[in-house]
């Protein structure tokens, strides 16, 4: 099949072809159609298979084929979970829309706003947004969400997980009753399933994976090795393997700060990047980590959300995930669009009960190496950490809620939610600086 086949225009198949693409994937494939015909859509798909493609594509042609007046109000949402997807996502519209009459933006937190509302002010069909920025502007009344056609939740999974359920709820609150509503996620979960009933109308649902299954192309392996000693195995394995780039997962801003400092030390270069740092600081090491000047980007996961290299050869858990699902997302950002790669994981004796979650998820046993001089400690203890710097935001707390149809009336939820609208107000507004 070829993206013609799918009833693209010819201005996105020209976009498609200058951009060296000649198949649609997968999830393409399969999503691309139903969104055509303008059914709301629940889909699943690794990452680097092409799922923003899948939503953008067909999204560029329904407004390019129904045009509206000069004023140009925002008629479509794409809403992420982080700042660097939210950039990623409207970089495919712009790539996309190159020789269509379409006006896009990206706005987030982190940076002023007043070069984005001047933006949006001007008219825009399109409007990429994280959600809190997206609120504030809207509750200043610097833009109008009554227009809204189709509106798209990308990364549905880590915006659960973020807790950004309650804003997602004032968000529908805002648009109209009568739109098209896409749901796109890396794991399909029972939590992502029970908020698409929320959000979405008779939907069609499709995935390119079996649900949390990780790339073919990605060759695993687990380094049993003594805490202490993990800063310096890592070192030895960039070093010895001559690793060109690396992307290291960290539980934790300090620890993510820590180890960078450990790397540079010892000659690597490297990077952190995290919440805490501000816009410019991630651009630029995201930046530097792309161009080859910086060896290994470390990150944390909320960071790392929406973060696309291509060709990346390498990821490594310095720490696993206390939760399951986040190892098949991490893997992901190596092995994308049919590349090799590699996913190596430090695990000390503490973390024994997430490795074996773990492999339970992805159905596999993970092979196991351990290097001379940096042995398992055997008198360590197989207690699972105690996670005092676990999920912000409140996600788990607001999962059993969610609104209740595809207008936004979430007054259903209205009883639970005024509770707890004060923590939940504080969770965003933590989340928006951090992401």
């Amino acid at each position: 099949m070829s993206f013609k086949d799918l009833g693209l225009s010819e201005p996105l198949l020209k976009a498609i072809s200058k951009k060296g693409y000649t198949t649609p994937s997968p999830i393409q494939e399969k999503a691309i159609p139903p969104v055509l015909e303008g059914r709301d859509v629940l889909a699943s798909a690794q990452t680097g298979t092409g799922k923003t493609a899948g939503f953008t594509l067909p999204l560029l042609h329904y407004l390019s084929e129904n045009p509206k007046t000069k004023f140009r109000p925002i008629r479509a949402l794409i809403l992420t979970p982080t700042r660097e997807l939210a950039a990623q996502v409207h970089q495919s519209v712009m790539d996309y829309s190159e020789f269509l009459d379409i006006r896009s933006a990206v706005i987030f937190g982190g940076v002023n706003q007043k070069p984005q509302a001047a933006t949006i002010r001007r008219g825009v069909d399109i409007l990429v947004a994280t959600p809190g920025r997206l609120l504030d502007l809207h509750n200043q009344n610097l833009l109008s969400l009554k227009r809204v056609e189709v509106f798209i939740l990308d990364e549905a999974d880590r915006m659960l997980d973020m807790g950004f359920l309650r804003d997602i709820e004032k968000v529908m609150s805002v648009m109209p009753a009568k739109r098209q509503n896409l749901m796109f996620s890396a794991t399909f979960s029972k939590d992502i399933k029970k908020l698409a009933n929320g959000i979405l109308n008779n939907p069609v649902q499709v995935e390119a994976t079996p649900e949390n299954t990780t790339v073919e192309a990605i060759s695993q392996k687990v380094y049993r090795v003594a805490k202490g000693k993990k800063p310096d195995l890592l070192i030895k394995l960039i070093s010895e393997g001559n690793w060109k780039q690396a992307l290291v997962f960290c539980r934790t801003k300090h620890g993510a700060n820590k180890l960078t400092k450990k790397l540079i030390s010892s000659g690597i270069s490297a990077a952190a990047i995290h919440g805490n740092k501000s816009q410019g600081a991630r651009t630029k090491a995201l930046e530097g980590f792309k161009s080859g000047k910086v060896r290994v980007m470390v990150a944390t996961d909320i960071a790392a959300r929406g973060l696309d290299i291509p060709l990346l050869p390498h990821v490594v858990n310095f720490e696993l995930p206390n939760i399951s699902e986040d190892y098949v997302h991490r893997i992901g950002r190596t092995g994308r669009a049919g590349a090799d790669g590699k996913a190596i994981s430090l695990v000390s004796a503490d973390e024994t009960t997430y490795l074996r979650d773990i492999e339970k998820l992805i159905g596999e046993k993970i092979e196991v190496e351990i290097v001379e001089g940096f042995e398992p400690d055997p008198n360590a203890s197989t207690e699972p950490i105690k996670q005092g710097q676990g999920r912000q935001g409140g996600g788990n707390r607001n999962r059993n809620s969610g609104p209740r149809n595809s207008g936004g009336n979430s007054g259903g939820n209205r009883s639970s939610s005024n509770r707890s609208s004060s923590n939940s107000s504080n969770s965003r507004r933590r989340n928006d600086r951090r992401n």
